[in-house]
């Protein structure tokens, strides 16, 4: 698989690696051993970067990363903080941060974790001095070998690419959220900070798997979020109306390569926007791993292929997105 340099982590990723949201909760129930299938499908398949959080089944996905990690050496982990306790930027504080830290290198098995990110806080944490002098401290207590954020809004990416030390930023970019491609990325690129693109399909809407019969479960975000009743509405199908994702779909299906599946060709796209590290599409067994991995080994889109992406994002999506994040 192709490699990047994940930014100022220094350290070089698989283009596709593996988000692990769905192994922990949120997204209908997984057991433990299709969990570590899906984990060690993962790797067997050259996924060498696995992000994950500490609030994903309150620790239950970074215990089982942890567990890979024990029989799998040199891959690259992310886990995120913050989203375990009330959201006022007064609870972000170095002392908040050890025990966060503590909790989290405990679970993953580790004494210093590869990256750690702050998860989705408040936005007025990312102007907060004290924050990342926090953070700073974090690394030089070698508990993490380097740190950066998951974010909601391109401000908010902005924010934290200007600081010095910061050295990825994770963020929602799929083909309905264009817009980070306008300033976040080359802003990242000139920096040198990685972008870690999130939430690659959409929730499923990109996968070309969904019609107006699909359900979710009582359990699963894309049932009980979709108005943002319990998180941002954002990191449900990317904030987008459910019938209008589809009639997206239906008209990016064509532009799909033979050789491709529409999921595959979602995350070509990702891919082949200038600035991105690595894409972490999440997966609930083997063959979901599989056809996520193969899409590193795509051609890159052409123009025409671009420009319709893009034409379909300006018809339907932009109006219900692109001013919210």
């Amino acid at each position: 698989m192709e490699k990047r340099t994940l930014g100022r982590t220094g350290r070089d990723v698989g283009v596709v690696g593996l988000g692990a949201w769905q192994l922990g909760a949120d997204w209908g129930e997984v057991d433990e051993g299709d969990a570590l299938a899906v984990l060690n499908s993962a790797v067997e398949g050259g996924v060498t970067f696995i992000d994950t959080a500490d609030v994903y089944g309150d620790g239950r996905s970074e215990r089982l990363v942890g567990q890979l990690l024990k029989d799998h050496k040199g891959l690259t982990v992310a886990t995120k903080m913050g989203r375990r306790v009330e959201q006022r930027p007064e609870n972000y504080d170095l002392d908040a941060f050890r025990a966060w830290n503590d909790r989290s290198r405990e679970n993953l098995g580790v004494d210093t974790i590869d990256l750690v990110q702050l998860h989705c806080p408040p936005t007025e944490v990312y102007s907060t001095d004290e924050v990342f002098d926090a953070l700073d401290t974090l690394v030089q207590e070698k508990r993490i070998a380097a740190y950066g954020v998951s974010v909601e809004t391109c401000a908010e990416a902005l924010t934290a690419i200007a600081r010095p030390n910061v050295a990825s930023v994770q963020i929602i970019l799929n083909a309905f959220r264009l817009k980070p491609l306008d300033e976040v990325l080359p802003a990242a690129v000139e920096a040198g900070v990685g972008i870690i693109a999130r939430v690659p399909l959409a929730s499923g809407l990109l996968s070309g798997k969904y019609d107006e019969n699909t359900t979710f479960g009582e359990d699963d975000h894309r049932n009980y979020n979709r108005k943002g009743e319990a998180f941002d509405v954002g990191e449900t199908f990317s904030g987008v109306d459910f019938a209008t994702g589809l009639e997206a779909v239906k008209r990016l299906v064509p532009l799909v390569p033979e050789d491709a599946t529409m999921a595959q060709f979602a995350l070509r796209w990702i891919l082949d926007q200038p600035g991105v590290s690595v894409v972490i599409p999440g997966a609930r067994n083997p063959s979901q791993v599989a056809g996520n991995v193969a899409a590193a080994s795509l051609t890159p889109l052409g123009p025409d292929q671009l420009s319709a992406v893009r034409g379909v994002y300006d018809d339907l999506i932009r109006p219900q997105v692109h001013n919210r994040w």
